[in-house]
């Protein structure tokens, strides 16, 4: 099945070099079975905690392995968890983990990432991030925990805006024991509460998509802050100081 440009720029974002990859609040599991048909790790895991589409992904899978016309290239293992994100068995599970959270608001994945970084704050975790919303506090928290930036972008699909992060726990132990995690943080960025690289515009649709994020971000802000319901103003502010460059990179 074609991914949608969301789930697209997911799996495009995703490399090599992970032992285990978790499609968590995975549905009905495009995404993992889009990295498991190309094999993006030797081991590929959804996550849901709605037991019903477990089961039906689970059924899924299992026809898909057992097809002789795809049996050939499915090499990858692959799991089935029916829980809560918050308790993902990392522990059961030796190597370099990618955790995909994407579909959830960002208060509900700082508590997902609090609770996995309480509980395994030593392993060698990236995570890949995609919030529907909530996308500022979500960027403080993972500043507050010392994570670096790899990579970061927005899009624009099906008249609604996106921010993908992908960020390293890169003050574990077993992040600075990886050799090709020490090359990877020398390119790594401090992380953004408003975001830098996602304002870098390469074409006139881009600066487009940016410029109208952007205004729909403020606006929101400015909304809450003529009601009151909370102190925001140093939100806007931060927005307001986006230096967005007029130029393309070429």
């Amino acid at each position: 099945m074609k991914l949608s440009k969301r789930l697209q720029q997911l799996d495009d974002m995703v490399l090599s070099g992970y032992d285990h990859i978790w499609d968590c609040c995975c549905d009905h599991g495009f995404l993992g079975g889009a990295l498991l048909m190309r094999q993006a790790a030797p081991n590929i895991h959804f996550v849901d905690i709605v037991v019903e589409l477990m089961n039906e992904l689970e059924q899924k899978l299992v026809r898909l392995n057992s097809s002789s016309k795809f049996k050939p290239t499915v090499q990858s293992n692959w799991f089935t968890h029916c829980i809560d994100v918050a308790k993902l068995p990392l522990d059961k599970y030796c190597g370099k983990h990618l955790i995909i959270i994407a579909g959830v608001g960002g208060d509900l994945m700082n508590q997902f990432i609090d609770s996995i970084q309480k509980q395994y704050s030593n392993l060698n975790i990236d995570f890949l991030l995609c919030p529907v919303h909530h996308q500022y506090s979500l960027r403080q928290n993972l500043i507050s925990l010392d994570f670096s930036l790899k990579q970061e972008c927005l899009i624009e699909d099906n008249k609604r805006f996106y921010e993908i992060l992908l960020v390293a726990n890169c003050s574990s132990s077993a992040y600075k024991a990886d050799s090709l995690n020490a090359k990877q943080h020398k390119t790594s960025k401090a992380i953004s509460e408003v975001g830098e690289q996602i304002w870098l515009n390469k074409s006139e649709t881009e600066k487009s998509v940016s410029w109208r994020y952007l205004n729909k971000t403020l606006n929101h802000y400015q909304r809450i802050q003529v009601g009151r319901k909370q102190e925001v103003q140093h939100i806007i502010n931060a927005y307001k100081a986006i230096d967005m460059p007029q130029t393309f990179e070429q």
